[in-house]
């Protein structure tokens, strides 16, 4: 690219003043070959076409959408820093109007071999085969599929470690960046990285169960998936002690092999940001449909995932839309449903949800003859469930006393680090770590052009305040004003419906 051209697309990616400091000419160059390198960018767009311009920032957008960073399109320190994390060497060809999983191909048959064709010196051989075995275990615990170990002859998926030399048409860069690559069925190709240090058990190095399932779920068909927590997300997020598959691994592994009928599989956990899935529901019981249910809370939660509720379910939301409901207490195990609202608190990694319980529930022929319907709603009280992650608080749930009982929304503000609760036309604030005298004040007086007794609110990962009631959503800038142009549609635009 010409000199002009790289001055005026970091003019374009908000580059100025000390931001230029950072973002350093070779950064930049770096930034647009990894997005060229992994599908994100058109290896053949002429840069001195007026619309590459165009394509460099929404290239970067959807990189930053897939690995949880504000998408804005910007060349930043996060977006960079992630860019130089170790990775898959296949691509990434992400785009808004594909699914949660992309499959590649499949396997004719579900009984297949494998054979290690040699071995890391940095591990035991035996505890090479026992992490490779275990890669298999996490796909043939969700379906019917089996794998058997050969000594010899050609298996269906041929794994081996080579340097960076000429053993393949993907040769590797060294230590970092690639860790591995493999190739659709059924060619069975698995390659790891030698000049990687690859360990078991141990935070250090790059572990190689986990780093074998990735690249093993490729050779059975999987594409990378679009969730940062996912087994199959293109970057590498290191060990963890007690790995689980996510959710989209499961789905885009049945869609291609069906679920499993044999046997008792080890089902996914909420482990380190691992979600369950959800079997069936309890009796006649109606799951809410995330495009047309009224919410009864909505937070940017633990992991920073989106999570949003109605009635006894839950479910989260990405960019790329919404996923399937899953009753609340499958995460939060005592927290019950038909929540008045859900909050997440960034400042202490604290989770409050606040439902409203009756004090006394009359018969329903006194709310009828004797008109003590409104008295009884007066006396209404509410409860307040804290969670550390998903582990309920001792000591909870505990009664609210100084805000009105079944409040309407709950959200933090990150301006001046309070949780702000509403009902109706009213709010109250309150500061976590310190005393405070809890007092109603109208809601105009903290914003404006936000509707009264809205269904949920949040602070997003933009920073922006949202408020939703029925399928409209409101969107309030750093002035606490809403934006021009709102309110638009919930479903369309944040159900993906």
């Amino acid at each position: 690219m010409e000199h002009s051209g790289l001055l005026a697309l970091l003019v374009l990616l908000g580059c100025s003043g000390s931001i230029c400091a950072v973002v350093q000419w070779k950064e930049l160059n770096e930034a647009q070959a990894y997005l060229k390198q992994y599908g994100y960018l058109n290896e053949s767009t002429d840069p001195q076409d007026p619309s590459y311009l165009e394509e460099v920032i929404e290239a970067l957008s959807i990189f930053q959408r897939v690995n949880d960073l504000p998408p804005s399109g910007e060349l930043d320190e996060a977006t960079l820093a992630v860019m130089r994390q170790p990775r898959c060497g296949l691509e990434d060809p992400f785009n808004k109007k594909q699914p949660r999983y992309r499959l590649m191909g499949r396997w004719r048959k579900k009984s297949l071999t494998y054979r290690i064709y040699n071995y890391t010196p940095d591990m035991k051989k035996a505890q090479v085969k026992t992490a490779i075995r275990d890669a298999f275990k996490y796909w043939s615990d969700m379906t019917d599929l089996t794998f058997r170990e050969v000594e010899y002859g050609r298996g269906d998926i041929r794994i081996s470690f080579h340097k960076r030399d000429g053993y393949c048409a993907s040769p590797f860069d060294g230590r970092g960046n690639v860790l591995a690559h493999a190739e659709a069925p059924e060619s069975g190709m698995v390659h790891f990285d030698e000049d990687e240090f690859w360990t078991e058990g141990t935070y250090h190095g790059s572990n190689l169960r986990i780093v074998a399932a990735h690249e093993i779920g490729h050779a059975l068909g999987l594409a990378h998936s679009q969730f940062r927590s996912a087994l199959m997300a293109p970057v590498y997020t290191g060990y963890r002690s007690n790995f689980k598959l996510h959710f989209d691994d499961v789905q885009g592994i049945q869609a291609l092999y069906g679920k499993r009928t044999t046997g008792t599989a080890s089902s996914p956990t909420t482990s380190d940001g691992v979600f369950p899935t959800e079997e069936s529901s309890s009796g006649t019981e109606s799951v809410p449909d995330p495009c047309t249910a009224t919410l009864d809370g909505i937070m940017l939660g633990p992991w920073r995932k989106t999570f949003a509720f109605s009635g006894n379910y839950m479910w989260t939301i990405s960019d790329l839309g919404h996923n399937p409901p899953l009753r609340i207490n499958r995460l939060w195990k005592e927290l019950p449903g038909n929540l008045d609202a859900a909050v997440h608190s960034p400042r202490t990694d604290k989770t409050y949800f606040l439902k409203g319980q009756a004090t006394k529930v009359p018969h329903w022929h006194q709310c009828i003859v004797l008109s003590k319907c409104a008295v009884f709603a007066s006396t209404l009280g509410s409860k307040v469930w804290r969670y550390s992650g998903f582990v309920l608080d001792y000591g909870y749930p505990k009664k609210v006393h100084r805000i009105s009982p079944s409040i309407d929304a709950a959200f933090y503000l990150e301006k001046n680090k309070r949780l702000i609760f509403i009902k109706g036309s009213n709010f109250w604030q309150w500061d976590e770590l310190k005393y405070n005298t809890l007092t109603p004040r109208p809601l105009s007086t903290l914003f404006t052009g936000v509707p009264s007794s809205p269904d949920a609110a949040f602070t997003w990962t933009n920073g922006k305040v949202y408020f939703f009631k029925g399928d409209d959503y409101w969107r309030v800038n750093d002035l606490l004003r809403v934006d021009r142009g709102y309110p638009l549609s919930k479903e369309e635009r944040w159900m993906g419906c």
